[in-house]
């Protein structure tokens, strides 16, 4: 019987963790409140390629999480905006922030490169 319960809530942070846990994705989520154009998600989170950008925001659509737009004009144009099931990460993310911000050992920055003022909001 604990077992179940186990394999259910492990389940759950797994298949949680197969939609989060792509290269960058709650970095991309974060800047998604602000910047809605590509080439303004590229610019900003520059540490990012542009080819990682696109596989992760179209598995951020292909889960419900991003709504992409494109506009029929020239030059194209593409928005990206969250959906209601992207917004409701936000204060989770907010939440992930504090819990490390309160951390007695404040680690350095743990993403790709170490260089987290490239890559985060504000």
């Amino acid at each position: 019987m604990r077992d179940a319960a186990f394999c259910t809530a492990a389940c759950t942070v797994t298949r949680t963790m197969g939609v989060l846990g792509g290269k960058w994705k709650l970095i991309i989520i974060s800047h998604l409140v602000q910047q809605r154009r590509f080439g303004q998600l590229a610019q900003r989170l520059s540490l990012i390629s542009r080819k990682v950008l696109t596989e992760q925001l179209k598995e951020l659509e292909e889960d419900g999480i991003v709504r992409r737009e494109a506009f029929a004009e020239l030059p194209p144009r593409v928005e990206y905006s969250l959906t209601e099931y992207g917004r409701a990460l936000l204060p989770i993310i907010d939440q992930l922030s504090a819990w490390h911000s309160a951390s007695p050992v404040v680690a350095p920055a743990a993403t790709p490169g170490g260089a987290a003022a490239d890559c985060c909001p504000g």
